[in-house]
């Protein structure tokens, strides 16, 4: 305890007042007087006291009350209440107890009997303030160790999604121009998913996982992959292989953005009527997260240049997707699309040239 020791005493009788000072001030404490209980109250908030001498007989407001008072304030209940009495009956002790004081005095008060119960109070004061500084200390190291490792998981979590959207780039590298495709298509996933209303961690795993839609097609040979005219029916069997092999490179993950790329590479080429591959899944049997990327790929592969086509207009790549509203695509999924139009056209506009990590960008809050 840091200087003198503060002793509050509470008292409406002027000579009480300064008996209890010349009695305090000379066994080495400073001494705070208040006359009544409204003065008590405020002084302990403006300088809280280590201990508090409190009258009960008061006008205004008793001692009682002002116990009570501050035993339900956070920031004063450790302070030790001594009541100064001249009250002896056992119920009015009891009330005192129940009104939150620590110890009594009775009235005339002895020197002697006063320093001990100020020096007893004064250690339960410092035992509770020890306690009190150290749960701040103990709160704060937690808080402190937390921050770290959330910035420890954040890195491991930054290195590990990059690693995964550099691994996906690989699967479309030799097609140079589809370097973007996968950041675009992942920030329309996800911007479709929010406005379809899934949660945020939802949101993010649907960003992270849908990079790994074509990851199969690093199993697809060059000759079906980088031709530039139609496919036959023999090579369009294979290049549908892709989805297959992109599940079966993605099982078996504990990671749940993992698991959620293997069921997006399974099925984003179904379709809302069952036409699609490799299942040729119907409707809502179609996983969510299927659905979504499904429309975020078409729009991105209509709207950019491939080996087998020019990139189409925006308004042509729109009508497209709109004709395809309950056949190729869930109609709810097609509505949330065009409900952010102006944020799918921000977004290719945004990655139409670079080569910065999405999940970099994301690891810095950029959010879709």
């Amino acid at each position: 305890m840091e200087g003198k020791p503060k002793i509050l005493v509470v008292d409406d009788e002027e000579r009480n007042l300064r008996l209890m000072e010349a009695l305090l001030i000379p066994l080495g404490f400073e001494v705070l007087l208040a006359t009544d209980g409204e003065e008590a109250l405020r002084k302990v908030q403006e300088d809280p006291p280590d201990v508090i001498l409190l009258d009960i007989m008061m006008p205004k407001m008793d001692g009682f009350e002002v116990a009570r008072r501050l035993k339900k304030d956070e920031g004063t209940k450790i302070i030790p209440i001594v009541m100064v009495t001249s009250l002896r009956e056992v119920e009015d002790r009891v009330r005192t107890l129940e009104a939150g004081a620590d110890d009594f005095l009775t009235k005339p008060v002895e020197k002697t009997e006063l320093r001990a119960r100020v020096q007893s109070s004064l250690k339960v004061k410092a035992y509770y303030d020890h306690m009190r500084n150290y749960q701040k200390e103990l709160e704060a190291e937690v808080a402190k160790r937390t921050e770290q490792l959330h910035e420890a998981f954040e890195k491991i979590k930054t290195a590990s999604l990059d690693t995964i959207y550099r691994l996906s780039m690989a699967a479309e590298y030799k097609d140079e121009d589809t370097g973007e495709h996968i950041k675009r298509m992942s920030h329309y996933s996800a911007a479709v998913a929010r406005k379809m209303g899934l949660n945020e961690k939802t949101v993010e795993t649907i960003l992270y996982a849908s990079p790994m839609h074509d990851i199969g097609k690093i199993g697809t040979p060059d000759r079906i992959l980088l031709k530039p005219g139609k496919l036959d029916a023999d090579e369009w069997e294979i290049m549908k292989q892709h989805t297959i092999v992109g599940g079966k490179i993605l099982s078996g993950s504990d990671a749940g953005f993992i698991r959620l790329g293997e069921i997006i590479a399974l099925s984003h080429h179904e379709k809302w009527d069952g036409s699609g591959y490799p299942k040729g899944l119907k409707g809502r049997k179609i996983p969510l997260a299927g659905r979504i990327t499904a429309i975020a790929d078409v729009f991105d592969a209509l709207t950019s240049k491939r080996p087998y086509k020019e990139a189409f207009s925006i308004e042509k790549s729109f009508g497209i997707i709109r004709e395809g509203r309950g056949s190729h695509f869930d109609p709810d999924v097609v509505d949330a699309f065009f409900a952010i139009e102006e944020e799918i056209l921000s977004t290719r506009e945004r990655y139409k040239d670079g080569h910065e990590s999405l999940f970099v960008k994301t690891a810095r809050g950029n959010k879709s």
